[in-house]
């Protein structure tokens, strides 16, 4: 196989000064966990601002590319042809071997762009760029150069130990790796909006884990499995995420027997919420994560956001907050929940929703309905954390 290297490229690691070695090992670690599920050995190592994973004999090409191309800090995979001979006629030989393999159909403009990284190399950038690109023409006349808008640019990088050649680029998902920014409780839902939430946290280097509220049986194992599927399929981005499981069940009907139910949603929302900071200060998350976009529903208005955050000390990233609908779909296509998401399976918060739930709650008024459970919901919560569930996804 042509390929047993890919030359990694970062972008905002690079702006980290003298920190950006941590950034860097940090990726390299989530490279090597990523690379784990694909069939082959590979070694991962980095070398002046460059982060190299090479294939230890036979590999899986797609899977490999699939595996890195869901590694948070990836900015670009590049497939490359990789040697340790660095004399200046074999590269010669190198660059029209790479190009007959890589390119059969070569009625195509190109560019070569050489960089002498090893100043100690005795042929200059400039000069590798006009003898390469002679030999090209020499070999294959049906080439044509365009240093403008080359249908081919062939990137040449002489370094202190090999030669690396490559000329296609992989876009990769961006953002930091994750770890690096702390951890953060996702409040998972069987919908759309909660999985892209936490896939756009996580891309921030933020390390997740999750808490679904289950309510058995007007929730049915399925819903459950559903939710436990959604984990998964983040984690392919996130890394590991502890689920723990909440039985929202006695919690969810002391609250529909004894509040006015225009107010359901509201209260049960902001229960949540608590027994979210609870977990979440346990297990070491420094903040909360949820789906909510203003306007969606009757409990995500800019007024109920206020009274739900109000039963909260520590912050709530809402990353889809001022997305419309298709936009939060667009991504879960992209990220691979949306099928799942869309099972009708039921939800927790679904079955006791209000004919007409109120839209602008004023907090006073909720704080007096809540009184109402004071003296039994307490012990309630008590409960539901310490019986969680915690399952295990990626």
């Amino acid at each position: 196989m042509l390929y047993q290297s890919f030359l990694i490229k970062y972008a905002e690691i690079g702006t980290k000064g003298k920190n950006r070695f941590l950034f860097e090992d940090a990726l390299i670690s989530r490279i090597c966990h990523a690379l784990k599920q694909v069939d082959g050995k590979f070694d991962v190592s980095k070398e002046s601002g460059r982060i190299y994973v090479t294939a230890c004999g036979e590999y899986d090409y797609d899977d490999t590319v699939e595996a890195l191309k869901k590694v948070f800090g990836i900015a670009w995979i590049c497939p490359m042809f990789q040697t340790e001979d660095r004399d200046y006629d074999h590269l010669k030989q190198y660059v029209c071997c790479y190009l007959h393999q890589v390119y059969p159909d070569r009625n195509r403009t190109f560019k070569v762009e050489a960089r002498r990284a090893d100043k100690r190399y005795p042929v200059p950038s400039e000069q590798m760029n006009r003898d390469l690109g002679e030999v090209i023409l020499d070999t294959f006349p049906e080439m044509r150069v365009d240093v403008h808008h080359p249908d081919v640019l062939l990137r040449v990088e002489v370094r202190a130990a090999v030669v690396n050649l490559y000329s296609e680029m992989i876009a990769g998902p961006g953002g930091m790796p994750v770890g690096t920014n702390g951890k953060a409780l996702l409040l998972l839902s069987g919908g759309i909006d909660s999985p892209v939430a936490g896939y756009m946290v996580a891309k921030r280097g933020v390390r997740i884990d999750a808490v679904y509220f289950h309510a058995p049986p007007y929730t049915s194992e399925r819903a459950r499995q559903k939710v436990v599927d959604l984990a998964k399929l983040v984690s392919r981005y996130a890394g590991p995420i502890d689920l723990h499981v909440v039985n929202f069940t006695e919690i969810q009907m002391h609250i529909y027997e004894t509040c006015p139910h225009e107010e359901l949603t509201i209260i049960m929302r902001r229960y949540m919420m608590r027994i979210a900071q609870r977990i979440a200060e346990e297990t070491g998350s420094m903040a909360l994560i949820t789906g909510e976009s203003i306007g969606q529903v009757a409990s995500q208005t800019v007024q109920s956001l206020a009274v739900t955050n109000e039963v909260c000390t520590m912050p709530v990233f809402r990353p889809v907050i001022a997305f419309d609908k298709q936009e939060i779909v667009d991504i879960s296509e992209k990220i691979g929940t949306y099928e799942t998401s869309i099972l009708p399976y039921e939800d927790c918060c679904t079955i006791f929703v209000a004919k007409h739930p109120v839209t602008k709650p004023s907090l006073k008024v909720i704080r007096r309905s809540e009184e109402k459970l004071a003296g039994t919901i307490e012990e309630m919560v008590e409960t539901a954390v310490a019986g969680r569930e915690v399952v295990r996804c990626g």
